[in-house]
């Protein structure tokens, strides 16, 4: 028996509800890029392109914006390759250990952030001697991006099993043909949205990147940070915050549409 219309009536609204309470913070700092008043008064007395425009001429924004992109791309990258390694290894070979390990990759992404940020910092200047910078940063957001790639990986591996995998190598392909004919197809949409939470993660990290970036580094989220409330750059990190907002759209879109295509393709074997 299915829900009755009271019970759909009243879903709805508390649906509407919270999609209400999670986006009209959003569009209320879209509409005050625009808003004539540099202290945001409420309703606004006008609109205006002025912040706009000296956003796109803050040249510290700008690399701010390219100093997280950067950082996090390469920890991106870094975490696909040893959280999709790490999930192929514990969810197809059998081995004294395994949850134990398991859990120590889990663990990063669940202590605070202080926590992390210290013992990195600690380690990287006193344990290895490496100067904190681009590297160390790096290095520091991989270890929390690796957790979503391979949360992400393992589960997909699990419920795929590893019959079609099986089947590839008794034919005659080897480990490396299989993967990339059979396991890589049927994880694209897995990877790629451990891929997105990993770079979204690592792009608005702030706790972490203020214990290992060091003097040199400043990345987006540390350039909001200092300026949020100084009065002439206020309006700017509004801007920034609005073209975020409507960036982030983007790929959660294309996510959603190349995963719907690789689920098609894995239900169809």
């Amino acid at each position: 028996m299915g829900p009755s219309s009271g019970s759909r009536r009243l879903l709805g609204v508390l649906s509407a509800l919270v999609l209400v309470f999670v986006y009209a913070p959003l569009a209320l700092v879209v509409v005050n890029s625009f808003n004539t008043s540099r202290s945001f008064a409420w309703p606004p007395d006008g609109f205006t392109t002025e912040w706009w425009v000296a956003a796109w001429h803050s040249q510290a924004a700008r690399d701010a914006v390219w100093v997280s992109v950067q950082v996090a791309v390469v920890a991106t990258a870094v975490a696909l390759v040893l959280g999709t390694m790490a999930a192929m290894a514990l969810s197809r070979y059998r081995f004294f250990g395994r949850d134990t390990v398991s859990l120590l990759i889990i663990l990063p992404i669940a202590l605070p952030g202080v926590v992390t940020g210290i013992a990195l910092s600690n380690a990287f200047q006193t344990i290895l001697d490496i100067p904190l910078g681009f590297l160390t940063l790096v290095i520091a957001h991989a270890t929390f991006c690796i957790v979503t790639v391979f949360n992400n990986s393992i589960a997909r591996l699990r419920r795929l099993g590893s019959s079609l995998e099986e089947a590839s190598m008794d034919l005659g392909a080897g480990p490396v043909r299989t993967f990339a004919t059979i396991t890589f197809p049927m994880m694209r949409s897995a990877l790629l949205a451990g891929a997105l939470l990993s770079f979204a993660l690592s792009f608005d990290e702030i706790i972490v990147t203020t214990f290992t970036a060091g003097a040199g580094i400043q990345t987006l989220p540390i350039w909001i940070f200092q300026n949020l409330f100084r009065p002439n750059q206020g309006p700017i990190v509004t801007v920034v915050a609005a073209v975020l907002i409507l960036l982030s759209v983007v790929p959660i879109w294309l996510a959603q549409r190349l995963g719907g295509a690789d689920e098609g393709i894995t239900s169809s074997r």
